[in-house]
């Protein structure tokens, strides 16, 4: 029954998709519209889980002060302090969004003295603050 019903939302909404339409999880491109009806419950219970884990980082970068603050960090490695002055933002304001985004993973602190710093924990935020920057920030 459960398969069933899988089978049938994987039809519904494969259908429901424009031609062409893909989706982009865990580094490989899923045809959403030529999806076989043979996808197994497991690779749907992979995609969902992945689904999940995009949309929950997704979710820590929807935030503009946590988007600057992402895009001074991709640069290299920055204390609060000098984000605070890049951002021209409060210590408690820079201090909350950097918060949820160790929180999340995004972000690795590093103690030296009283100064903390902050680096960005791996290549894949990186790489979205690249894609960010050349579709909303670049020149037409």
């Amino acid at each position: 029954m459960a398969s069933d019903c899988a089978a049938a939302h994987r039809t519904s909404a494969a259908s429901s998709l424009p031609p062409n339409r893909h989706t982009f999880f865990e580094g490989q491109i899923l045809n959403l519209s030529t999806t076989p009806a043979s996808y197994s419950d497991q690779q749907d219970d992979e995609l969902s889980a992945s689904a999940r884990e995009a949309a929950t980082y997704l979710k820590a970068l929807g935030h503009e002060g946590r988007l600057l603050i992402l895009c001074h960090l991709a640069d290299g490695e920055k204390s609060v302090n000098e984000l605070e002055t890049l951002l021209s933002a409060r210590q408690s304001a820079v201090s909350q969004q950097l918060s949820r985004l160790r929180l999340e993973g995004i972000v690795t602190p590093r103690r030296e003295g009283k100064a903390i710093y902050y680096s960005l924990t791996d290549n894949r935020c990186r790489k979205m603050m690249e894609l960010i920057y050349d579709l909303f920030c670049k020149a037409a």
